[in-house]
């Protein structure tokens, strides 16, 4: 039995494979929009998901204290990745330390209290 529907195939016209990387004004129009709409914490995890080029599992595993001494938060930051097993220093710049800083004092959060930033609610 030869079926003589043929069936479209599901990506048709859609965009596959590698996604072009965002441009930097890209990247400015994203802050400038989230802040904008008082995003904090979409703002701290975007701004410090670009700064150190984390893959996603590593990003919201985390922790108030592996970015934050005391009530500052720090311009170098040092984790092992899950996948790999090694760890990664990035710099978090000055935008980033301000947005993560805003988050933190907006919710109210402590080292101490939370797990990792993605428990944490605005």
């Amino acid at each position: 039995m030869e079926s003589t529907e043929t069936r479209e195939p599901w990506n048709k016209g859609k965009l596959v494979g590698k996604k072009p990387r965002l441009k930097p004004k890209d990247i400015w129009a994203l802050r400038i929009h989230l802040q904008n709409e008082h995003l904090a914490r979409d703002l701290a995890m975007f701004n410090l998901a670009i700064d150190s080029k984390l893959r996603g599992c590593d990003l919201v595993n985390l922790r108030i204290r592996d970015i934050m001494h005391g009530d500052k938060v720090l311009a170098r930051a040092m984790i092992v990745q899950r996948k790999t097993q090694r760890p990664v220093q990035f710099e978090l710049t000055e935008p980033t330390r301000t947005a993560v800083a805003a988050w933190i004092e907006k919710a109210g959060l402590r080292p101490e209290k939370c797990r990792d930033p993605s428990d944490m609610a605005t």
